[in-house]
């Protein structure tokens, strides 16, 4: 039976090996790994092998030779965080494999800028085309540890960052744990001319809302407000409920579970003489519809914050209702809602769920309201790698109904 494989994690390099890795490398009879690390161990009398493309020879190079002794192979960081340790397990098998783990350039990274990291994600370009990846978790994460390569540098990185609706800290952090390691903040001031060594890597923190890239307007891009990672009524669905209430330019809206309140706040742009109510339970979200308001220089619009049905007394009576979110109360709230609504007055709902539809079109028609129903079924286009593919949201109830004059 052969001795197994000992593949030991460098961490940043060999001040970050245990006198035990060391020992493993003292006693070897062939030492692995890549040029720069078997620089580090020239003195040792093993037989050495730089790893070289293809890696199949150099595998095959081990196989040959573990019955000659002990195998270690070194590797950069951690083995198995996009190291070689993966390959060498599908080689050989879990037994005769063994993993030596150390520090990742991504954890490194990070305590080198004293950020808390175990929220944070990670994204490898590195000899890969993985750019749709990095702008999916840069919608959905607020830090963020690229790892890079010669081609995918992190002036690629930047490009995204520059045309991102947040705006980020960006660093990038070279030859980590060599004398000549090296921090730099990356900003529009930054020499794009700048040539970063290698190896680095780049890590990313999320700021505010980046500087709206145009107005208010039907159709309004999601990524332009202030929201909750997808928590929002998305662009295609609002335009059609706001076509469904059918607006006049004097009309009072309420605007009842606002969430972020962008039907709101795109429905101000039709109500010239109009107002909107905005009734939101949530703390953040209402700090969030401020912020939009804000960022829009909305002037009819105010926000409530309460629980539905609470909070819908005391305001104006409505020519027109919206209802984004209102969880299990939505037969309380739209009853409070139907018996003031002013005459010819409509209601709007969006549901995703088959049990609310149910509810709300029965409550609103034992209401004697006028009940019609869409459903909207949308796909966007998403960049691949050699092209798009579409990508279905979620399917979307809107119901409509409309009272009738005399009731």
């Amino acid at each position: 039976m052969h001795e197994p494989v000992h593949v030991i994690g460098l961490g940043l390099g060999p001040t970050d090996l245990t006198a035990s890795h060391l020992a493993l490398i003292e006693r070897a009879s062939v030492l692995v790994g890549g040029k720069r690390h078997l620089s580090y161990f020239e003195n040792v009398k093993a037989i050495k092998k730089e790893i070289s493309s293809p890696v199949s020879g150099v595998l095959d190079f081990i196989q040959e030779n573990m019955g000659g002794g002990l195998v270690v192979v070194l590797a950069s960081g951690d083995p198995l965080f996009f190291g070689i340790g993966k390959t060498l397990i599908q080689r050989f098998g879990q037994d005769l494999v063994i993993i030596h783990p150390n520090v990742t350039s991504m954890a490194a990274a990070f305590a080198r800028l004293k950020l808390p990291w175990q929220d944070a994600a990670w994204v490898s370009l590195h000899g890969r085309d993985n750019m749709p990846a990095l702008v999916k978790a840069m919608d959905g994460k607020d830090l963020l540890c690229v790892l890079t390569d010669p081609r995918n540098d992190p002036w690629v990185v930047k490009k995204q960052v520059d045309i991102h609706d947040h705006t980020w800290q960006m660093w990038v952090l070279q030859n980590l744990g060599a004398p000549e390691e090296e921090i730099l903040a990356v900003d529009e001031h930054t020499d794009t001319q700048k040539v970063f060594s290698r190896p680095n890597v780049v890590v990313l923190q999320k700021g505010g809302p980046a500087a709206l890239p145009g107005p208010l307007r039907l159709g309004t891009p999601d990524t332009w407000f202030v929201h909750e990672k997808g928590l929002i009524t998305k662009a295609p669905v609002r335009v059609l409920s706001l076509a469904a209430l059918a607006l006049m330019p004097d009309n009072i809206l309420w605007d009842l579970g606002a969430g972020s309140g962008s039907v709101g706040i795109e429905a101000s742009l039709f109500l010239p003489r109009g107002y909107v109510y905005a009734v939101e339970k949530n703390q953040s979200r209402v700090e969030q519809i401020k912020a939009n308001v804000e960022r829009f220089k909305v002037k009819n619009l105010s926000v409530i914050m309460a629980e539905l049905p609470d909070g819908m007394d005391n305001l104006p009576g409505p020519d027109r209702v919206f209802v984004g979110g209102s969880g299990k109360n939505i037969d309380q709230v739209l009853a409070v809602a139907a018996d003031v609504l002013n005459p010819r007055g409509r209601i709007v709902i969006n549901t995703v769920l088959m049990e609310t539809l149910n509810l709300a079109v029965s409550v609103l028609e034992e209401k004697g309201f006028d009940v019609s129903l869409t459903q909207a079924q949308i796909s966007k286009s998403r960049n691949m790698p050699w092209g798009r593919r579409m990508e279905a949201l979620n399917p979307v109830w809107i119901i409509a109904a409309e009272k009738r004059k005399c009731m």
